[in-house]
């Protein structure tokens, strides 16, 4: 009896240890794939691709959904979150000491309002999407960019003004806001020196990424 009650322990054991291993596999591929975190190298869209090769691919459908450059896409993120996941205004603080509210409601990888982000949804219906997901964001980048050309006719390969009505949203750009306003402008020509960068990056490694069907898995629970 007691022999039996070892072996029967024995394979209890054993299937626990490996259920165990499992998940950790499991857990190591999500972390390891897990956007949240910033790229180790963001001023180089070739370090951001092979870190990320599912990013490549997001950037690319939306590249060709909106006629809108990689490189422009990935400029304009890239000063609006630093490609964080969950990046927010700081708050602002109430008597020097104590934290207040945020000045908007920006949040994510595009830094979206959430009356623009409601709007991008309902006009794509992509109703699941979210501020916090890579695709989504660029997705809605390249929108938005589609949106400054039609209403501001800014050319979509502009990213100086394409970042201007960006920032201001299209009625602001069309009233010229940005005028005067030092800090915007230093922005917008931030924006326009990393696009134009990202793009002699990319022309130079393009072909690593492309026809590659690597990247991370996707869990839905």
């Amino acid at each position: 009896m007691n022999e039996i009650r070892v072996a029967t322990l024995s394979k209890a054991l054993k299937w626990r240890w490996s259920t165990l291993a499992g998940w950790l596999v499991i857990a190591g591929i999500v972390s390891g794939c897990a956007t949240g975190a910033p790229p180790d190298s963001p001023r180089d869209i070739c370090a951001v691709f092979r870190q990320r090769p599912d990013w490549y691919r997001d950037a690319k459908a939306a590249a060709r959904r909106w006629a809108v450059s990689v490189p422009v896409m990935m400029a304009i993120m890239h000063h609006e979150s630093g490609f964080n996941a969950d990046a927010r205004p700081p708050r602002t603080t109430c008597l020097f000491i104590f934290p207040g509210p945020r000045p908007s409601s920006a949040y994510g990888y595009p830094q979206a309002l959430d009356t623009t982000w409601d709007d991008y949804r309902e006009s794509t219906g992509n109703r699941g999407a979210d501020r916090d997901d890579f695709a989504d964001a660029v997705d809605f980048i390249g929108w938005y960019c589609h949106l400054s050309h039609l209403r501001c006719r800014i050319r979509k390969s502009d990213p100086f003004h394409l970042y201007l009505a960006y920032h201001q949203g299209h009625t602001g750009y069309n009233r010229r806001t940005y005028r005067g306003n030092r800090r915007l402008l230093n922005a917008a020509r931030a924006v326009e020196r990393q696009s134009f960068q990202y793009g002699r990056q990319l022309r130079q490694c393009e072909h690593e990424f492309q026809g590659s069907g690597g990247g991370c898995l996707r869990f839905w629970w």
